[in-house]
């Protein structure tokens, strides 16, 4: 049994030390991608799949994750499987999860990471429409699809009130804007499916 493994082996090896490999350069270079596993990056986790850094807001992060997931459910679609929201009150909860300059990020479905400028309904509800996209159409499609139509889509149905957004954002905005005027709310997933 052995010997018929010799031949093998170096490429057993090689696939052996990229499954160890590339996980942990995720989690290192790729910060966003910790959202899989919060606790590992200081946060605490509650069973409803909402992350805090700083306990004592728990009840303002319930209230915006609760808002955001209702808001969906009645002006867009609900989601079926809500990925983590990672809610981070302070800078150092931010940088451990990669946010730089950004406010907040989503990585798919399996979760998002609110920074302390963006503890907003519309901000929360932008970041869940990311999961929404990723749940309807798949991380990959949702990826490939153009800036406008992604960025567009949770700046548009998010309610963001701000009248104008830095670029590219407002034009992305007013590419879906008018896209979806022609295509309706009832098409939305079929015709952004062809894109």
């Amino acid at each position: 049994m052995l010997k018929n493994l010799r031949p093998v082996w170096p490429l057993l090896k090689r696939v052996g030390l990229l499954l160890l490999i590339v996980p942990v350069a995720a989690w290192a270079l790729v910060k966003p991608v910790r959202v899989v596993a919060p606790p590992m990056a200081g946060v605490t986790c509650l069973e409803s799949g909402l992350c805090i850094d700083d306990e004592s807001r728990l009840p303002e992060a319930t209230a915006l994750y609760q808002e955001a997931q209702q808001y969906l459910a009645t002006h867009l679609d609900p989601l079926q499987h809500p990925g983590r929201v990672v809610f981070c009150a302070q800078s150092a909860c931010a940088d451990a999860f990669g946010l730089g300059e950004r406010s907040a990020v989503t990585v798919g479905e399996v979760g998002s990471v609110i920074g302390p400028r963006a503890w907003r309904p519309y901000y929360v509800r932008h970041e869940l429409i990311h999961q929404l996209q990723s749940e309807h159409l798949g991380l990959l499609s949702t990826l490939l699809k153009p800036q406008w139509w992604t960025e567009g889509m949770a700046y548009e149905l998010s309610g963001d009130p701000r009248d104008l957004l830095a670029e590219p954002w407002q034009s992305d905005r007013r590419q879906f804007r008018e896209w979806f005027r022609s295509v309706g709310p009832g098409q939305l997933w079929t015709a952004a499916a062809g894109l």
